[in-house]
């Protein structure tokens, strides 16, 4: 913070602005973009790997295996999103110390389900009470993570089935006249061909995951949303050294440029791996041309 911002009373103007955007809290706001970035940088590759084993097991021969992925496809896409976020950071966060109570507390005697109460021995708690700020953070966006990567992994899953089953069959047919194994025609035919009947779907599972973000606020990681609200309600000089009225609207026009210039961003991103995939093969379009 400059020097000058010591009596914040004093200023006025554009000094006073550049004092209260370079606060503590304005930090922790610029530093919230980086982390809806690393949520997308990390769940999007995780919930593409859930998607990729989800279709894979809704079109095994092993049937328990075939009910499974389809299950999972079919519960996830029916029950709505916000439901299962709330759901999953609980479940996944009680079943792991749940865990690490038949692991490190086998003596304990007491029910681990007290009325309302979840309660496991000291020793299994996650984080552990005494742990740095910055484990109990770090913990809790690896649910969110966890939680983004199974929801949206659902969905990956069903647009990857559908991407494989539109393969045309004489491709695999003519693998297995080559005497290609059903694995060698699975990964040198059917997974490369499949991915660009996939990318439509894909892409737009991205931008609503995008879109999906600020429900980290929902689950306590503090976003750009969070602060977005912190900062811009009404704040009165008993409260800080720059008190302003209700500037919600700036800040959440921040977000909206945010969301838009990124979303476009994508789209052009996506429409040049749509053009690398399709080089050369033949679409309802017609015959792609090299890639631009």
């Amino acid at each position: 913070m400059f020097s000058y911002c010591a009596d914040p009373e004093t200023l006025n103007g554009l000094a006073w602005l550049s004092c209260y955007l370079t606060t503590g809290k304005h930090m922790a706001f610029y530093v919230s973009f980086g982390t809806v970035l690393l949520l997308l940088a990390i769940t999007a590759p995780v919930a593409l790997a859930f998607g990729f084993g989800g279709a894979i097991a809704a079109r095994s021969r092993i049937l328990p295996l075939r009910w499974f992925g389809r299950g999972y496809i079919a519960i996830v896409r029916g029950v709505p999103d916000i439901a299962f976020f709330l759901f999953f950071v609980i479940a996944l966060d009680q079943g792991f110390e749940w865990l690490r109570h038949q692991l490190k507390c086998p003596d304990w005697e007491d029910p681990i389900r007290q009325g309302n109460d979840f309660v496991v021995c000291t020793a299994a708690k996650l984080p552990l009470g005494n742990a740095p700020q910055w484990v109990h953070e770090t913990y809790g966006f690896s649910l969110a993570v966890l939680t983004f990567a199974i929801v949206f992994g659902a969905f990956a899953a069903n647009v990857l089935f559908g991407a494989m089953r539109a393969v045309p069959r004489a491709q695999l047919e003519t693998a297995e006249a080559y005497g290609m194994s059903p694995r060698q025609t699975f990964w040198r035919i059917l997974v490369p061909q499949m991915w660009v009947y996939a990318l439509p779907g894909l892409s737009n599972l991205w931008m609503v995951l995008i879109k999906a973000t600020p429900l980290l606020f929902l689950l306590g990681v503090e976003d750009i949303v969070f602060w977005a609200r912190e900062l811009g309600g009404a704040k009165t000089p008993r409260f800080t050294d720059y008190p302003h009225g209700d500037w919600r609207m700036w800040y959440f026009l921040v977000l909206l440029i945010f969301y838009l210039a990124f979303t476009r961003v994508s789209e052009l991103v996506l429409d040049r791996i749509m053009a690398r995939l399709t080089r050369g093969q033949a679409t309802l379009g017609g015959t792609q041309g090299a890639a631009p």
